[in-house]
């Protein structure tokens, strides 16, 4: 049977604020929350480490593992720990992963975000990632918090399904090398290349803030600027909606040299059948 909790001082209810309310312990203590049924359904689904799940009374639960304690707690209380403002009647923690990037990438299509600071973008821009599968994420210090709530919510479960990182400028640009990976800056300049004529479908593409676009270092740190073309009176996009006119650019391209395949390697068979 689960657990009951019923006071709001209880340390497990005051865990949970301090972890809606503080970036720094969250990753003392190694846990973020997560809040929804659906979002629960997701990270049962692709085997997130959770902790514990608080719920109210007659909330149906996905099936959960033994280890992860189940807490049943009244409305009010619920209402006094959930960061929405009307509460969806479960809350779930889970461990914070390692974000440290590996020594080198495979080779395939990945995005970096610099200085992103809204955490519905941040999700947004990873859920758009997932959906037109890009292969990971990285984040340059600046962004928003990968485990704020609101980031995990936006992200619609993309969060437990594509590889996310945290590394700096230096280290990005390191990673790249080593990885064989061109990295692409995208910006609003005279010499940047359309995104209708760049190869977007391998390298690491880099966004800049929502409101001052790419620093000077990281463009320096890129080996071409891409930019997208839009008419005259606009100037800038929401780096979310840029982020999506860019990865699927990329996803277009890929599918479209992807579905030239089979007749490329039926040309070559039966060429090699013609000469036996």
């Amino acid at each position: 049977m689960a657990e009951r909790i019923t006071s709001r001082a209880n340390p497990l209810m005051v865990h949970i604020r301090k972890l809606t309310s503080s970036r720094a312990y969250r990753y003392e203590t190694g846990e973020y929350l997560g809040d929804g049924v659906k979002l629960l359904e997701e990270a049962v689904r692709w085997g997130v480490a959770l902790t514990a799940v608080v719920h109210t009374p007659g909330t149906a639960l996905p099936p959960l593992s033994e280890r992860v304690r189940v807490v049943e707690t009244p409305p009010d209380v619920m209402r006094s720990i959930s960061p929405m403002e009307a509460p969806q009647g479960v809350l779930f923690l889970a461990q914070i992963p390692a974000l440290k990037p590996p020594q080198a990438l495979p080779q395939g299509r990945y995005l970096a975000l610099e200085g992103v600071q809204d955490p519905g973008n941040v999700g947004t821009i990873l859920r758009t990632a997932d959906a037109f599968e890009a292969d990971g994420l990285l984040l340059l210090p600046g962004c928003a918090d990968l485990y704020n709530h609101k980031t995990v919510r936006s992200s619609m479960g993309a969060i437990f399904r594509l590889p996310v990182w945290s590394c700096t400028l230096e280290g990005l640009r390191t990673l790249a090398e080593a990885s064989g990976l061109p990295l692409l800056g995208a910006a609003l300049r005279t010499d940047t290349v359309d995104v209708r004529e760049a190869d977007l479908c391998r390298g690491i593409i880099l966004l800049g803030s929502e409101g001052r676009g790419l620093s000077g270092v990281a463009l320096d740190a890129c080996g071409q600027t891409v930019r997208i073309p839009m008419a005259e009176r606009c100037e800038s996009l929401n780096v979310a909606a840029a982020a999506a006119a860019l990865l699927w650019e990329g996803y277009r391209r890929e599918a479209k040299i992807e579905a030239k395949m089979p007749s490329l390697r039926g040309g070559m068979e039966g060429g090699s059948h013609g000469t036996g």
